[in-house]
């Protein structure tokens, strides 16, 4: 029998994640294909690859718009060199490549959600009045006016007497970046102005002088977790494993030097993660809502993935109860990566999920095994002083990858933000979240995750540390080039040379999070009771 290919459709680290998974993992029934991605995929998955025999199509789509992805998807369709795809960004989702596709006669090979069921995750306020009409349970909320701070004020302040805090979210797609909670009275004025400033053009185009909608919720301190699901066009779905974001820029709080990101880590599965949890959200969450998309006519395979807030049972930790926060239609990025790293059939999901038949086949799970992905971002400094993502960052400054001594440590490099230079032959990083790094382990009986995890996390900090992956200054690039050419005139001595020389070697525009996993430890020691279903 034929492979089949299987198409992850964005330009991030899931995609290439997800297609690497089902090319390695499932390599003798399907090929793993990544639509659009970076140009830097392709050499640093050759890298990755060296002698080992497995493939990963890469189809490039020459800019960003849904007519070039279709152009491309189609393509790949009529030539045969695609099977099915899986729509990744949620922009591409509200933009309509759906509803092209299907209109082109490929929808029965496309996994995604129409334009017309978009508002999910692009209308949060229409979203959470549908959710609630479909009796999910979800956080407390309001709509304010924007513009109309009397009037946050009042609620935000209810809420923080009632609920402990409030969040303020722009209700419309904010790639993440949208949150902002709020938890002193003498805060709401700062966090209403950061808001005001980065949405207020947005506003205006949307609305012009009519009211400005403001999605004001309660928060909630419980245990936040996302689950990823699978859905078929008939209503069956999957839950697949669970996985914890870390979607704020440092360790600590929330607060207004300590942003919201893309996300910078991720680990799975979650700490609070047990089979009640599971049955919980697929009973109170994803089953009504799926029957509610039937009712309304918008019922496709898709992915959805909603962000919760559990409450615990305080001695067995144990879910009680669950609500609803957002709901998602994509994969998680970079959630999706440790999700599927502890898939052993993630292609065969997918084609059920095509095929209307999720009902007969499960998620097989190495559930002896956590996973870690961390993201490298780009750091602070540059020409205009620039702060580090997610504020504002240098671009295109060279990448250097020590692959062979990554593979040494079993480390995955996973390429997001990286081009590659064809005149230079060279690596070259787009800024943001540049490449993650990735790594597996299983807990053995007797271990503690904890331990595990530690082990993890040390390994790709580490790495790390000793610079095997590089994103190199351009100053540092400027600084080595004089020192050269000072050496090669007698103007400075040898010693002075070859210290300049080991701070270029040294030098790493690159930032990540140092904590991910170390949650595990913490859970070791309030549930010490809590043992891995295999």
């Amino acid at each position: 029998m034929a492979k089949k290919t299987i198409g992850s459709v964005g330009p991030d680290g899931r995609t290439c994640m997800c297609a690497y998974t089902i090319s390695t993992v499932e390599s003798e029934k399907f090929i793993g294909a990544i639509i659009k991605g970076m140009t830097g995929m392709g050499p640093i998955l050759d890298a990755v690859r060296g002698k080992k025999e497995w493939t990963v199509k890469i189809f490039p789509v020459q800019g960003n718009s849904v007519a070039d992805y279709k152009s491309a998807i189609i393509t790949a369709f009529k030539n045969g060199e695609i099977d099915c795809v899986v729509i990744m960004p949620e922009d591409l989702i509200y933009e309509g490549i759906v509803n092209e596709l299907i209109e082109a006669g490929y929808g029965d090979q496309v996994i995604g959600l129409t334009k017309e069921a978009s508002f999910i995750e692009g209308d949060k306020v229409k979203a959470k009045i549908w959710m609630r009409r479909a009796g999910v349970p979800v956080a407390p909320f309001k709509v304010a006016d924007a513009k109309n701070l009397l009037q946050i004020k009042s609620i935000v302040t209810r809420f923080m007497r009632n609920h402990g805090g409030a969040v303020f979210k722009y209700p419309y797609s904010a790639g993440g970046k949208g949150s902002r909670p709020v938890f002193r009275v003498e805060d709401i004025l700062d966090v209403w102005n950061i808001l005001m400033k980065d949405y207020s053009e947005n506003y205006k185009i949307l609305h012009g002088d009519n009211k400005w909608p403001l999605l004001i919720e309660a928060w909630k301190s419980e245990i936040e977790i996302s689950f990823t699901a699978l859905i078929d066009g008939t209503g069956n779905f999957c839950i697949l494993p669970t996985a914890m974001d870390y979607p704020l820029r440092f360790e600590g709080p929330p607060s207004q030097t300590n942003p919201v990101t893309g996300g910078m880590a991720a680990i799975g599965m979650h700490p609070a993660e047990t089979p009640e949890l599971i049955e919980l959200v697929g009973n109170k969450v994803i089953r009504p809502f799926v029957d509610q998309m039937k009712k309304g006519g918008i019922l496709r395979p898709c992915i959805l993935y909603p962000g919760c807030r559990v409450s615990m049972d305080p001695v067995t930790g144990k879910p009680v109860g669950i609500l609803v926060y957002e709901m998602n239609i994509r994969a998680g990025e970079p959630e999706m990566q440790v999700v599927a790293r502890r898939l052993k059939n993630l292609g065969d999901l997918l084609v059920a999920a095509l095929d209307g038949r999720l009902d007969a086949v499960s998620p097989d799970v190495r559930r002896d095994q956590i996973s870690i992905c961390l993201a490298l971002v780009t750091g602070p400094g540059g020409a205009q002083g620039q702060r580090g993502y997610p504020d504002s960052y240098t671009k295109y400054e060279s990448v250097l990858i020590n692959f062979k001594s990554l593979a040494k440590r079993g480390i995955l490099i996973v390429p997001s933000n990286i081009s590659w230079n064809q005149e230079k032959q060279q690596l070259i990083s787009d800024g943001s979240r540049v490449c993650y790094l990735s790594k597996n382990a299983t807990v053995k009986p007797g271990e503690k995750r904890g331990d595990v995890g530690k082990k993890l996390r040390n390994t790709l900090l580490q790495a790390f540390d000793q610079g095997l992956v590089r994103v190199v200054p351009r100053e540092a690039h400027e600084t080595f080039e004089a020192a050269e050419i000072l050496f090669e005139q007698g103007n400075i001595t040898e010693a002075e040379f070859k210290k300049a020389r080991m701070a270029f070697e040294k030098s790493n525009r690159l930032d990540l999070r140092r904590d991910p996993g170390r949650i595990y430890e913490e859970w070791d020691e309030l549930y010490p009771e809590w043992q891995i279903t295999v």
